[in-house]
């Protein structure tokens, strides 16, 4: 599990083409360093008796369904709700309710939600953005009145609507079978009851104090003796569960035009903020068609903008042109090529992706064959590229959580749901049990962009769902959380499943790769040094030292890899396969 973007940048060692490896960039301590070379070659989940060697567990195998989350606790939700008669649609509003409970640090109610559903019964995808607005009564010029160049991480102005809870009931009344009130019960059980502390939640409540110390409510909420809590401490959230469970007796309304939102209109207005009761209750979601590409005979399902999953498309459409079967997996010309088609994307991912209500956005030509053709072509094989422009589509007028659920019928669903930033905002309104989102620093202030800040206007987003079907079929309901590695992940993941044969544990087991330093959509241009790559430990220095001969920067950063979590059908055995992210302390099991 893991926010979009950590409060704490981890700084990287890296190693530079320029300069012998004797004289690392950006390193403080060379006792590290000797210690990252002496490494083993390649990662180890010690001596398992079969598998890969890096495999951290096997696939978790079942018949009548499958819940993956990052949360022992909501992935029991999960199964609990279907084991009492309700569908995968139930059971991930209410993984998703646990989570909020048992991770705030990386979701909640205050937050947005994206979702991509595989229906049994019309055998077909739908999509869901459940993304907030920004405020109506805050303008571009408000920006520049305060002489600001980017919108803030925390405090008040960068607070959207939270979609998440009309984005639960939007899923329930078009696929849910189990009354609200009962999809919820757990979770407010829990928030009422309180729950032992796990590890990465304790760490997390460390940060409080330095990070959010100053917001009202925060310090009385999450110390509520006066101390953080450590692991293995029962931590309640009365106010939390009590929002749950009148929102599971009175549904969505509450939230968006009720005491509630008069609650959250008031607390914003006492602490200079712009989000009013009119922002919350004309809040809509909207039911978007998913978008796909077809590699190598699988369609891989992404949504369209505002989100940044088409990002994963237009990389596959690149990659889709080079023979992977005579490309080693982990060798310097696969992660080569992976972090070039990943430059091109970002590039265009910059400047094109934004709210499609206030920005034409040519989809269907970003991940066209002939525009990956074109993009590919821009390819050096035997060197890194240093700067890329954003394509020319020929534009026509006409970070976090993540989790899946499958049930006995067949249905699928892919989840993803963030508060942006850690716990979010700082802005926690009095007496609800959550904190705001902080989604809206990912506007653009300057002038003219696609995703220039606008009233109403749904930001830039980075947390999306996948999916991957064969001949009409379900074959994967996944997810890699973690900000702008996200279309990275996915990539990764379905390059390790269709291009090297791994299955879906051994995928998300494998070794990762991630590039920094590409242009974004918050203004930012790509490095001239064209960014630097960054691997988990596991790759031969060898590969390294290949990677630096063509031109590449590359070095180590800790914590930016991701949370995955993956379900795969079997339409012979009728099986699921569930898969795990072995970086965090989820739970991938079924009955």
């Amino acid at each position: 599990m893991t926010s979009d973007y950590r409060l704490a940048t981890p700084q990287p060692i890296c190693f530079s083409p320029h300069l012998p490896l004797i004289y690392p960039l950006k390193i403080n301590n060379m006792k590290k360093l000797f210690l990252l070379l002496i490494l083993p070659l390649l990662a180890s989940a010690q001596d398992r008796p079969y598998g890969k060697v890096w495999a951290t567990r096997s696939q978790a195998i079942a018949q009548n369904g499958m819940a993956a989350t990052s949360h022992p606790l909501s992935t029991q939700a999960a199964l609990d709700v279907l084991k009492a008669g309700g569908n995968a649609i139930d059971a991930a509003i209410a993984a998703n309710a646990m989570e909020g409970v048992v991770e705030p640090h990386v979701n909640g109610i205050g937050g947005d939600l994206f979702a991509i559903v595989w229906d049994a019964k019309t055998k077909k995808l739908y999509g869901l953005n459940g993304s907030g607005r920004s405020p109506k009564s805050l303008t571009l010029a408000e920006f520049k009145k305060r002489g600001l160049t980017h919108i803030p991480s925390l405090g008040p102005l960068p607070v959207s609507v939270p979609g998440c809870v009309d984005g639960w009931f939007e899923l329930h009344k078009r696929f849910g079978s189990m009354p609200m009130n009962k999809v919820l019960e757990k979770a407010v059980s829990y928030a009422r009851n309180g729950f032992p502390v796990h590890g990465e939640f304790a760490s997390a409540l460390g940060r409080v104090p330095a990070a959010y110390g100053k917001f009202p409510n925060v310090a009385n909420h999450y110390y509520p003796n006066g101390k953080p809590p450590v692991e293995g401490d029962i931590f309640k959230n009365p106010n939390l569960a009590n929002t749950l469970e009148k929102l599971g007796k009175e549904g969505r309304d509450a939230f968006y035009k009720g005491d509630m939102a008069r609650t959250m209109d008031a607390f914003m207005k006492k602490n200079g903020g712009f989000l009013s009761y009119e922002d919350l209750a004309s809040h809509t979601s909207t039911w978007v068609e998913p978008v796909s590409v077809n590699y190598r005979g699988y369609d891989v399902w992404e949504l369209p903008p505002n989100s940044q999953g088409i990002a994963a498309l237009q990389m596959l459409t690149i990659l889709e042109g080079y023979d992977f079967s005579k490309i080693k997996l982990g060798s310097a010309e696969h992660i080569h090529l992976f972090t070039e088609a990943k430059k091109l994307a970002f590039e265009d991912r910059a400047k094109y992706y934004a709210d499609p209500e206030f920005a034409k956005i040519p989809v269907a030509e970003l991940i066209s064959e002939e525009y990956g053709a074109k993009r590919r072509a821009l390819i050096n094989p035997n060197r890194a590229g240093r700067h890329y422009e954003a394509g020319n589509p020929a534009l026509k007028e006409g970070d976090t959580i993540y989790l899946t659920v499958a049930d006995k019928d067949g249905n699928m669903v892919s989840l993803i749901q963030s508060n942006y930033r850690g716990f979010g905002s700082g802005m926690m309104p009095d007496g609800l049990g959550f904190m705001f989102q902080d989604r809206g620093e990912l506007y653009n202030l300057k002038e003219g962009e696609n995703n220039t800040y606008a009233p109403g206007k749904r930001p830039f987003q980075t947390i999306i769902p996948a999916f991957m079907t064969k001949d009409g079929q379900p074959v994967m309901s996944f997810g890699v959380m973690g900000g702008a590695f996200q279309p990275m992940g996915h990539v990764q993941i379905v390059m390790n499943v269709v291009d090297f044969g791994l299955n879906i544990q051994e995928a998300g087991d494998y070794p990762r790769i991630n590039h920094e330093g590409s242009s974004e959509p918050t203004g930012e241009t790509m490095e001239t040094t064209g960014g630097m790559i960054t691997l988990e430990h596991g790759y031969p220095y060898e590969v390294i030292r290949d990677l630096m001969q063509k031109g590449h920067q590359v070095g180590y950063m800790n914590g930016i890899y991701g949370g995955y979590q993956c379900i795969q059908y079997d339409p012979v055995r009728k099986v699921y396969f569930g898969a795990t992210e072995s970086r965090k302390d989820g739970q991938a099991t079924g009955y």
